[in-house]
């Protein structure tokens, strides 16, 4: 599905399938997604500003440049996700799932990671997490 620019902001998306749907540049800010399945989708440049997505399951999604200022990943599941690039200004990762993920850029100023599984995790500097 191709849902490039759309304006989603403040909509309730709690449990829905996004699977390989294509956000590039959308607006979620305060968007609810908890629960969301975004397997593979292009989240690339959207703005996920303040985002509730606890235990979201976004395995092998592309978030490269997004902005994820504030937003709640609590528990969610970002194996081998792209966040390169992205803004996670206080977002709170804790008790997510990071394996395989690459942080390479991103922006992780005040973000949250208690209980957070970073193996294989590619850092902000580029060393990956042992």
């Amino acid at each position: 599905m191709d849902l490039r620019g759309i304006d989603l902001s403040g909509a309730n998306l709690m449990n829905v399938n996004l699977n390989y749907t294509n956000l590039t540049d959308a607006n979620l800010t305060n968007a609810n997604l908890s629960r969301a399945y975004l397997v593979n989708a292009n989240l690339t440049d959207a703005n996920l500003t303040g985002a509730e997505m606890t235990n979201a399951y976004l395995v092998g999604a592309n978030l490269t440049g997004a902005n994820l200022t504030n937003a709640n990943m609590t528990g969610a599941n970002l194996g081998v996700a792209n966040l390169s690039g992205a803004n996670l200004t206080g977002a709170n990762l804790a008790r997510t799932y990071l394996s395989g993920a690459n942080l390479s850029g991103a922006n992780l100023g005040g973000a949250d990671f208690i209980g957070a599984d970073l193996t294989g995790t590619i850092m902000p500097d580029g060393i990956i997490y042992p």
